[in-house]
């Protein structure tokens, strides 16, 4: 099979953003009364996108209202701030360099935020051919709406394409798009929890998703 384009997640796989969020989390708890949460209690909480995250850090039994006012909270916080401390992870631009030289297209298929993902993207990955967050015209992952987005524009076929991410999200999200997926270790959850959600592929390095394509 040859791969014509490799789609990415961007939080845990090609960006480290896990203290940029967990500081925008605990200042919008912080404003609306709420006890903070630790940094592994926020890396547990990614992967279903940041409305997701500020319902699982809220506490349980807050009102819709409520929550929507912390998201808000954490929105603004964070549209701000999601560059103080978010940086990729080493070897992941000289492997989106690599990929291009190669002929192969590249794509970030995100849950965060599409003017976050597309703001973030420009800044750090300015080889990509294109970048999709969340919006109110798109759905969430794992629904595979955005991945067929990015084929069109990368004029892949599924069968000439790979998922990669960190997460049982990625994991799902790649089965439901009918690509393969390729599981990384360095990000948000665990090798096993990768392997138990069904990847079939794990890497420990971006250099070894090279030598694997």
């Amino acid at each position: 099979m040859k791969i014509k384009a490799v789609l990415f997640d961007l939080d845990g796989t090609l960006l480290n953003s896990l203290s940029d969020l967990a500081a925008s989390v605990n200042f919008a708890l912080r404003c609306c009364g709420y006890p903070e949460r630790t940094v592994d209690e926020v890396r547990s909480f990614i992967g279903n996108g940041v409305i997701m995250l500020m319902h699982r850090s809220v506490p349980k039994g807050t009102s819709g209202e409520d929550e929507k006012a912390c998201f808000e909270k954490f929105r603004g916080h964070y549209l701000e701030h999601m560059e103080d401390t978010t940086a990729p992870y080493a070897g992941v631009n000289e492997l989106i360099r690599a990929l291009g030289e190669k002929g192969i297209g590249t794509a970030v298929v995100s849950n965060k935020l599409d003017a976050g993902v597309k703001g973030l993207c420009k800044k750090y990955f300015p080889h990509l051919t294109c970048a999709f967050g969340v919006s109110d015209e798109s759905e969430r992952k794992p629904s595979p709406a955005n991945v067929y987005k990015a084929l069109s524009l990368l004029g892949a076929q599924k069968e000439e394409a790979l998922y990669v991410g960190d997460s049982e999200v990625d994991v799902q999200t790649a089965k439901n798009a009918g690509l393969e997926m390729v599981g990384v270790t360095w990000g948000y959850r665990s090798r096993e929890l990768l392997l138990s959600s069904g990847a079939k592929h794990i890497v420990d390095a971006p250099q070894e998703l090279l030598e694997l394509i």
